[in-house]
C-alpha cells in the first residue's frame, strides 16, 4: 500500500465505526495480525472474529506478567478458538540485563532498556513477519503521547527497507467508557485486575492500580512523567508529538 494510498483511506476512514475499519484492514491484507494484551484488544478480536474467520492473533510475554494476565490469554484462546501467537524476548539478553542490573533496575534509570529487552524487540522480529498490525490504541488513553493517533497510518516506527508496514488503529476516537459498554454488552472476558481498580495493565512490577477517576495510565511506571509511559510499542507516537 502505497503512501499516498494511506493518506487517502485515513481521510475517508478518520470517522468511520471500528467495525468498518477493521473491515478494511481484513479485506485490504491476508498477512494482518490484531495485537493482543488489553481490554481494547478483545473488542477488536470480538470485532474481528464477527468480520472473518481465521483471524491471526499474537501477544508478546516479557515473562514478568500478572498471573491474571495469563489467565485473561487462555481463556480469549478458548472462548474464541483461536491460536494466540506468544512470543517471547531473548533468554541470552534477558540473563545479561538481570545479571548486570538486578530485577528491577527500570525503577533507577527508566523503563526504556528492560522494555527495549522484554517488549520492543520480540514486537520487532513479529512485526517483520507481517504486512500490517491492528492495536487498541485510543486517543484519550494519554494525552501526553496519544492524542493524534490515526485510524490508519505507515508505522516509520517499525518498516524496514523490505516492509512497508501499515498500523490500523480502529479504536482510536473510542473513549474508555465506549469500550467497556462493548464489552458489557457483549459479554466479552476481560482481565480480572481490572476488577481491582487496574485500569491500564502491563508487567507486575510496573503495574499499579489506580483510584477512581485518575487517569487509566497513571499505574504504569508511575514514577516516570507522563509524556514517557509508552513501553515502545508505538514508538511512532513520540515522533510524531515531538514534530
Amino acid at each position: 500500500m502505497t503512501e499516498d494510498k494511506v493518506i487517502q483511506l485515513e481521510l475517508e476512514y478518520a470517522t468511520k465505526s471500528p467495525q468498518e475499519i477493521l473491515a478494511l484492514a481484513l479485506i485490504e491484507f491476508d498477512n494482518i495480525a490484531i495485537s493482543f494484551s488489553g481490554a481494547e484488544d478483545v473488542v477488536l478480536i470480538d470485532m474481528a472474529a464477527k468480520i472473518k474467520k481465521d483471524i491471526q492473533v499474537f501477544s508478546i510475554d516479557t515473562g514478568r506478567l500478572h498471573p491474571e494476565t495469563y489467565q485473561f490469554f487462555d481463556r480469549i484462546s478458548k472462548q474464541y478458538r483461536i491460536k494466540i501467537d506468544v512470543i517471547f524476548p531473548d533468554a541470552a539478553e534477558v540473563e545479561k540485563l538481570v545479571r548486570e542490573k538486578g530485577f528491577f533496575s527500570f525503577y533507577e534509570d527508566g523503563h526504556k532498556e528492560c522494555c527495549a529487552i522484554r517488549k520492543v524487540k520480540p514486537l520487532r522480529r513479529k512485526l517483520a513477519t507481517l504486512d500490517a498490525w491492528i492495536t487498541g490504541q485510543r486517543k484519550d488513553q494519554n494525552p501526553e503521547t496519544r492524542a493524534s493517533v490515526p485510524v490508519i497510518q505507515i508505522d516509520t516506527a517499525f518498516s524496514t527497507a523490505k516492509n512497508t508496514l501499515i498500523k490500523f488503529n480502529p479504536l482510536s476516537n473510542w473513549t474508555s467508557a465506549q469500550v467497556w459498554q462493548y464489552i458489557q454488552k457483549n459479554e466479552i472476558p476481560y482481565n480480572q485486575l481490572h476488577a481491582k481498580g487496574f485500569n491500564s495493565i502491563g508487567c507486575e512490577p510496573c503495574t499499579k492500580a489506580i483510584l477512581p477517576n485518575q487517569h487509566e495510565r497513571l499505574g504504569r511506571w508511575w514514577w516516570e512523567e507522563a509524556a514517557d509511559k509508552e513501553c515502545g510499542f508505538h514508538e511512532i507516537n513520540l515522533t510524531q508529538n515531538n514534530k
